[in-house]
C-alpha cells in the first residue's frame, strides 16, 4: 500500500511540472525560443516580417480571421527569448467596428480559455450618447476597455486601445508565463 501511494505521489508530481512547463502559444507555435527561431516559425505559419523595431520584431498576415494584422514579437534583450506576442488588429475609425471586433475576440477567447479573471469595459465622465463621443472618449483617454484571460501558462490581454488621435485599434497580448517569469527573476537579480 505504501509503495502505491508513493507511485502515486510522484507521478502526480510529474504530471504538475509536465503541465507547469509548457508554453503558452500563439497559432500553435509555443512562446518560446529566440527571436529570430520565432520570426522563423511565424513565416512558416504564414506571417510575413517587416523588420525591427525596439528590439521587436514586426510581421503582418491574417489572424482569427481577421485580415492585415500587425503582429509584434518581443523578448528581453539580456535573454534573447521570446515572452510576449502582441497583434493589433486592423485600425477603424468607428467605435462600432471596433466593439464588434474585441466582442467576437472576447467571445472566441471566452470559448477557448474559459471565463475571463479580469474585465474593465468603462468610460469616465459624462455617459457618452453615441458612437463619435464613444471614440472621442477613447482617442482621448477617458475610456478602459479591456478583458485578461489568465491560464496555467500565462495571460492574454484584449483591449481597445489607440496610439494618438489618429489611430483606433483592437490589442490581442499573450504573455508566456514561463518565460515571463524568466524575465522577472533577471530584474530580481539585478535588484
Amino acid at each position: 500500500m505504501k509503495k502505491l501511494l508513493t507511485t502515486l505521489f510522484c507521478a502526480m508530481l510529474t504530471l504538475c511540472a509536465f503541465a507547469q512547463s509548457e508554453h503558452l502559444t500563439f497559432k500553435g507555435v509555443p512562446i518560446d525560443g529566440t527571436l529570430s527561431e520565432y520570426v522563423d516559425k511565424m513565416r512558416d505559419a504564414g506571417f510575413s516580417y517587416i523588420g525591427k523595431q525596439d528590439g521587436m520584431a514586426l510581421l503582418s498576415g491574417d489572424f482569427a480571421g481577421y485580415r492585415g494584422c500587425l503582429v509584434g514579437v518581443s523578448t528581453l534583450k539580456s535573454l534573447d527569448v521570446v515572452n510576449m506576442i502582441g497583434v493589433i488588429f486592423p485600425e477603424a475609425d468607428d467605435w462600432s467596428t471596433l466593439n464588434n471586433t474585441y466582442e467576437r475576440l472576447k467571445s472566441m477567447l471566452s470559448q477557448k480559455y474559459g471565463r475571463y479573471d479580469d474585465c474593465v469595459e468603462e468610460f469616465q465622465g459624462y455617459a457618452p450618447r453615441n458612437d463619435g463621443d464613444r471614440l472621442h472618449k477613447l482617442k482621448f483617454d477617458s475610456c478602459t476597455w479591456y478583458t485578461i484571460f489568465r491560464t496555467d501558462k500565462g495571460d492574454i490581454e484584449l483591449s481597445i486601445d489607440h496610439n494618438g488621435v489618429s489611430s483606433c485599434y483592437v490589442r490581442l497580448r499573450y504573455f508566456d508565463g514561463i518565460n515571463t517569469n524568466a524575465v522577472e527573476q533577471q530584474a530580481m537579480n539585478d535588484l
